[in-house]
């Protein structure tokens, strides 16, 4: 789906770059952002592992820079690299990155970048933060924001101490994003349900655990609620979007794979003061967890980066936040409008095998409405068919087999 009518021009001499490290080729966040301005006419590129990526075969795609990375090279190494595309491209060009990872080496390196491409303006620290479990906790406990009660230990005497007192079950996530492309501690978020596990899995920790552990929300007493939004210079939100997630893959505790535009006032406003409070300048992805027994939104995660289900959200101007951007940061004017409530995103090769974990459990989300007002597919578009065959090509058999993997590693896992 194409999307409603947009009701605006963006600048078609300034192009956007798919920004992404690490090897994960299915991506259709990437996808969504190459049509999303492609659609407008905007010259598009991107970061791809290789030339058989989905995003390297959109029709809007005006070239892919085939660039296999790992996402734990040396930060001079990937600016150099960035910088070489840039000169290639030959004009300044809108950054959109897709992961933590990108986001972070954008800001702390703002001054050397920002001779050849255009990106919002951010204190260099602050993405690292927001993207770190602690970092992110150290902050809603000072702006006064509600977050799950949580813990980080430092050494194995510390898991022991916190075992001694704990309520379980609880929830072990690693403590910083970027610890997934190397050795993580956990392979995701991970229930533990009580003393004896909790111990076991620490001996493999080593000495220096890099995991928070988490106060458990149990999923029959909770909402799953996500807020999209492009930020300016004055943390002023120039497009804002709540919605419930309604599934994700691996379950309760991954991806998203199927979600709603659900208006939400108050979300909208804990999410615009909590931005304003730490000053974060560009696109937000916010998980949060409304939990019924105590009737607080609680900030699960802060992605200073789009969202891989972004394209859920638009307003009645056709504006979402990857427009927003590429309006705002070439001067011109982001047209405001409703969201579009009641609108539906499926992301086709991970959203049958949710539906089916979900029914097992038996859960379900309430504010879901029973018939979308319509439905953004995360790869099937009529106007640019390539990505979907290319994902489905990748998919069978390595791909399919991962997606099992993730689903036997998530078997004791819960939402975040």
């Amino acid at each position: 789906m194409a999307g409603s009518s947009v009701l605006f021009r963006a600048d078609r001499d300034v192009p956007g770059l798919i920004v992404k490290f690490g090897n994960y080729p299915l991506h259709h966040g990437g996808v969504g952002a190459i049509r999303s301005l492609g659609r407008l006419g905007v010259p598009m590129y991107a970061i791809t592992e290789d030339r058989w990526t989905p995003a390297a075969h959109s029709r809007y795609l005006e070239r892919a820079f085939a660039w296999p990375t790992t996402g734990a090279e040396e930060p001079a190494a990937l600016v150099d690299g960035l910088l070489g595309i840039g000169r290639r491209i030959g004009r300044p060009a809108v950054l959109i990155p897709t992961d933590e990872e990108a986001a972070v080496l954008i800001a702390e390196h703002q001054k050397e970048l920002a001779e050849l491409f255009l990106f919002p303006s951010v204190a260099p620290e602050l993405p690292r933060r927001l993207a770190s479990k602690q970092g992110l906790h150290e902050l809603c406990v000072e702006h006064g924001v509600p977050s799950p009660a949580a813990a980080f230990p430092e050494t194995y005497a510390d898991v022991e101490d916190f075992a001694r007192h704990a309520r379980f079950p609880v929830v072990a996530k690693n403590r910083e994003a970027f610890v997934r492309r190397r050795r993580p501690a956990v392979p995701g978020t991970t229930r533990i349900e009580d003393r004896a596990h909790l111990l076991a899995l620490a001996r493999g920790w080593g000495e220096q655990p890099g995991v928070i552990l988490q106060e458990y929300l149990p999923r029959e007493q909770a909402e799953d609620w996500i807020v999209h939004a492009y930020f300016d210079e004055n943390s002023t939100p120039l497009a804002l979007f709540t919605g419930v997630k309604v599934r994700s893959w691996p379950p309760h505790a991954g991806m998203t794979a199927n979600a709603y535009v659900v208006d939400n006032p108050e979300l909208a406003a804990l999410a615009e003061q909590f931005v304003k409070r730490i000053g974060f300048t560009g696109i937000v992805d916010l998980d949060l967890r409304f939990d019924r027994r105590d009737g607080r939104y609680k900030l699960l995660d802060f992605n200073p980066r789009m969202g891989a289900q972004f394209r859920l959200f638009e307003n009645e101007a056709g504006v979402d936040v990857v427009r927003a951007q590429h309006l705002h940061l070439t001067g011109r004017r982001v047209p405001e409008g409703e969201q579009r409530a009641g609108h539906r995103y499926v992301v086709e090769n991970i959203d049958l095998a949710a539906l089916l974990a979900y029914r097992r459990s038996g859960y379900t989300t309430p504010h879901a409405p029973e018939r979308p007002t319509g439905t953004e597919y995360a790869w099937v578009a009529g106007d640019d068919l390539r990505p979907f065959f290319t994902m489905m090509a990748r998919f069978v058999g390595p791909g399919a087999q991962h997606l099992y993997r993730l689903w036997r590693s998530s078997r004791r896992a819960v939402t975040k």
